[in-house]
């Protein structure tokens, strides 16, 4: 059976290159997942295009098999090719349109809005599933990224009728004032697959929603 939207609650996580390599990557993420991660967004920049198309379809199947959807990063062609249950967009990637119509209605399509609230009201409105924003605190994955503030969310839970992600240094410790404040999901990357134990690690993370 193909997950849905109503998934879009709880524990995001996101794969890296770099702390899930190759045959590395599928063992991380099924540890997540028993940990309690209810999305998985696959990213890779390193891989040339057929190792990605190859690695994502073997990711899917793996997440089908625990009713997760597989969100692809940035790359719509990509996730039309295999078959994804959706895509994640920056601001310099396909617009919000255009991946509708090569996705199709029932895809799950995210977008990045920083620390803009104006721009998660433009994405809302063109038809997003979710909307992310961050990074809240300094992370690893992306030491340049824009800071937001957790008001932000407050303001977004309040003027917004999409989920809401938020992502960037969350840890187990400093999730749940984001989610008090208005996010429907915490992604993470280094805060799981960085750690010793990913199950442990994701379920920790998972207990902020209970």
């Amino acid at each position: 059976m193909s997950p849905s939207i109503d998934n879009l609650r709880g524990l995001y996580v996101i794969t890296d290159d770099h702390l899930t390599p190759g045959d590395k990557m599928l063992p991380a993420v099924s540890a997540a997942i028993h940990g309690g991660a209810r999305l998985v967004q696959y990213r890779d920049k390193s891989l040339d295009w057929p190792g990605r198309a190859r690695q994502a379809r073997d990711l899917l199947r793996l997440c089908h098999d625990h009713e997760v959807p597989l969100i692809i990063n940035d790359d719509v062609e990509l996730a039309v090719a295999i078959g994804a249950d959706g895509v994640h967009l920056g601001d310099k990637d396909m617009v919000l349109n255009e991946a509708r119509v090569r996705l199709g209605p029932r895809a799950i399509i995210g977008v990045s809005c920083y620390d803009s609230l104006d721009l998660a009201v433009r994405a809302a409105h063109a038809g997003a599933d979710y909307v992310a924003f961050g990074s809240f605190f300094a992370s690893p994955s992306k030491p340049q990224a824009v800071r937001a503030l957790p008001s932000l969310l407050e303001s977004a839970r309040t003027t917004l009728n999409v989920p809401i992600c938020a992502i960037g240094g969350i840890t187990p410790e400093n999730g749940a004032a984001l989610i008090k404040a208005g996010a429907h999901m915490l992604a993470v990357i280094s805060g799981i697959f960085a750690q010793q134990d990913f199950t442990t690690a994701a379920r920790r993370y998972a207990q902020l929603f209970s």
